[in-house]
C-alpha cells in the first residue's frame, strides 16, 4: 500500500467554532508535506486528529487511517490505536523532553512501547538500545550531549534530541507540530535539514506544520494551506507564489509572512483584500491538481 495517510470528511467543533471543516486528504509514504496557514487555521489540530489524541465530531462517515491501520471513525479511536501510535513519531513545538533525565534516556523513551512493563518502569536498558540511541543521537547531531540534563540544552538542541526519540521509535510517520516556532534562524535551518534527510535517507514519511512559508517551500515538495478550517490549497509548494497567497489569504496573508520576515529575513508580499474563495485561487488548484 502507497498510502501513508488517509483522511475522509473529518470536521471538528470546539464549542461553538468550527476548527476543521470537510477535511479530505491523502499523503503517500516517503512524502514530505507541510501544513501551512495563519493562528487558528486548524494545522495543530489536524496532526492531533491524525494521531488520535483528538477525536473528530460523531459522522459515521469521518474516516483517519495511517498506513492502512484505522485510527478513528466517526468519532471513536479505534481499539488498535497502540499499534498505530508505535509507528507514528510525534514532534512537539514545546520538545516535551523530561527536563531532570538526560537526553539519551529521553531518546529511549522511544522504544518503551517494545519493552516489557518492568523494564520500562525501572528505565532498564540493554547495551543495544542504547547504542541504538546514541547513534540516533549523532545523526541529529548532538551526540557529545548525551549524558547532560535535557534542561541544559539549548531550543534547537532540544528539538533535535526529540527528533532523535522519533527514529529511536522506528516511526514510519513523523508529525511535526510547529517545531521551529520557538528557534532562532540557524536552529531552525538544522532541524529542517534533519527532518529532510531523515525523509530523503529513511524513506520517513513527514507532514510538518509551519508558520514560515519560506521553509515550508524550501524544505516541502507539497504545500497544504489552511485557513478557517479548511484546506484552500494542496499542491506543489512551486506553484504557491506571493500573489497566490495573498489570493487565499487575503489580510491574513501578513501574519505567516510576519513570521517569516520576522525570523528568516524572506521579502513580505503586501496585503491584499481579496476573498479566500475567489475564482483566481479556484483557478490555481485546478492547474496544482
Amino acid at each position: 500500500m502507497d498510502v501513508a495517510l488517509r483522511i475522509h470528511k473529518l470536521n471538528k467543533y470546539f464549542a461553538s467554532k468550527q476548527a476543521l471543516c470537510d477535511i479530505n486528504l491523502s499523503v503517500k509514504k516517503g512524502e514530505m508535506v507541510a501544513l501551512i496557514g495563519a493562528s487558528g487555521s486548524g494545522k495543530s489540530t489536524l496532526l492531533r486528529h491524525m494521531s488520535g489524541l483528538i477525536t473528530a465530531d460523531g459522522r459515521t462517515d469521518s474516516l483517519i487511517e495511517m498506513d492502512g491501520r484505522r485510527v478513528q471513525q466517526g468519532g471513536r479511536i479505534h481499539h488498535d490505536i497502540r499499534r498505530v501510535r508505535s509507528e507514528v513519531g510525534f514532534v512537539f513545538q514545546q520538545f516535551n523532553l523530561v527536563d531532570r533525565l538526560p537526553v539519551l534516556v529521553n531518546v529511549l523513551v522511544g522504544q518503551l512501547h517494545r519493552m516489557p512493563w518492568w523494564r520500562s518502569l525501572f528505565r532498564i536498558f540493554n547495551a543495544q538500545e542504547r547504542a541504538q540511541a546514541l547513534d540516533a543521537l549523532a545523526r541529529v547531531g548532538i551526540a557529545d550531549c548525551h549524558a547532560q540534563r535535557a534542561s541544559t540544552l539549548s531550543g534547537g538542541q532540544q528539538q533535535r534530541a526529540a527528533i532523535a526519540r522519533a527514529l529511536v521509535q522506528g516511526a514510519k510517520v513523523v508529525l511535526a507540530d510547529e517545531p521551529i516556532a520557538s528557534l532562532d534562524p540557524e536552529s531552525s535551518r538544522n532541524v529542517m535539514e534533519i527532518l529532510a534527510r531523515i525523509n530523503r535517507e529513511d524513506g520517513c514519511t513527514v507532514i510538518v506544520s509551519l508558520h514560515q512559508v519560506d521553509m515550508a517551500l524550501k524544505y516541502c515538495p507539497r504545500v497544504v494551506a489552511l485557513h478557517q478550517g479548511r484546506v484552500v490549497f494542496d499542491g506543489p509548494s512551486k506553484l504557491l507564489t506571493p500573489q497566490l497567497l495573498r489570493e487565499l489569504y487575503g489580510v491574513h496573508v501578513d501574519e505567516i509572512w510576519a513570521d517569516s520576515t520576522r525570523q528568516h529575513a524572506a521579502p513580505a508580499p503586501q496585503s491584499s483584500s481579496a476573498s479566500a474563495a475567489s475564482p483566481a485561487w479556484q483557478g490555481r488548484l485546478a492547474q496544482a491538481a
